[in-house]
Order: C-alpha cells, then sequence, then structure tokens
C-alpha cells in the first residue's frame, strides 16, 4: 500500500516523506469537523496531511493537533476545548456510519453516480470518473 502511496504522491508531485509508523487519526478527524465549522476546513485537512504524510508526526498527539491548528489560524484554546469535551464526536460517528453503509472499508473511496473509485488514484482515474458520470461543469 505504502509503495503505492509513493508511486501516486510522485506522479501527482505530492509531498510524501517516509513514514515509519501508523497514527490513530480520530481526533484529527473530530477537529476537522470543528474545522469546517470554522471556515478553515480545506487549511486544516492539508496541514494534518502535511504534517502527517510528509513530516510523520503522530496526529493522535494533542500537542500536534493544536500547533496545527494555530498553523492555519484557529484559535488552539477553542480546539482544546473541542477535544476535551468531544464535542465533534457525534458527527464523527456519523460519518463513519455511514460509510458502513455505503460499503466503504478504505480510504480513500470516491463515489459519483454510483460509480466507485477505491485508493490511492491518478489523476486520469478521476477525471474518467467525472467524465463518465456526465458532470456538468457550472
Amino acid at each position: 500500500m505504502l509503495a503505492r502511496l509513493r508511486q501516486v504522491a510522485r506522479e501527482l508531485d505530492l509531498p510524501f516523506g517516509e513514514r515509519k509508523m501508523t497514527f490513530n487519526s480520530r481526533l484529527a478527524q473530530e477537529l476537522g469537523k470543528w474545522a469546517e465549522d470554522q471556515g478553515r476546513g480545506d487549511a486544516f485537512h492539508h496541514a494534518v496531511f502535511l504534517a502527517y504524510f510528509q513530516r510523520g508526526e503522530n496526529i493522535a498527539r494533542q500537542t500536534v493537533l493544536l500547533q496545527t491548528c494555530s498553523a492555519v489560524g484557529l484559535d488552539p484554546v477553542a480546539a482544546e476545548a473541542v477535544l476535551d469535551q468531544r464535542s465533534y464526536r457525534d458527527a464523527v460517528d456519523q460519518d463513519w456510519q455511514r460509510s458502513r453503509r455505503m460499503g466503504i472499508t478504505a480510504v480513500p473511496t470516491f463515489v459519483l453516480n454510483g460509480q466507485r473509485l477505491v485508493g490511492t488514484q491518478s489523476y486520469a482515474a478521476l477525471e474518467g470518473m467525472v467524465l463518465s458520470s456526465e458532470v456538468r461543469k457550472r
């Protein structure tokens, strides 16, 4: 799996460091939902991606997540309260339940008009999925 990820990252010129460990992303998911509500979701998700995949940081650690929040302009004190209270636990649980109902068992999985692509995909594969689904540009 990691070999495939490295290959696709090289093809797409994405940052991908040498990861030696896999870390639980549950708290990052919860904080990501909060970041979305704060209008900083894209920035937070991108920063967590870099922390995990490029720098190999442990995104299960609260200190890493709070530093990530600060780096993208989110209030770390508010973020700490979200983590301490587990304010977004139910929202993430609902996302997981929906994924199970849809039969999604791997990340990433792309679903569009009944089609599904599982795993890291090339731009060409994603473009083919969009074009075959006759999605129109607005």
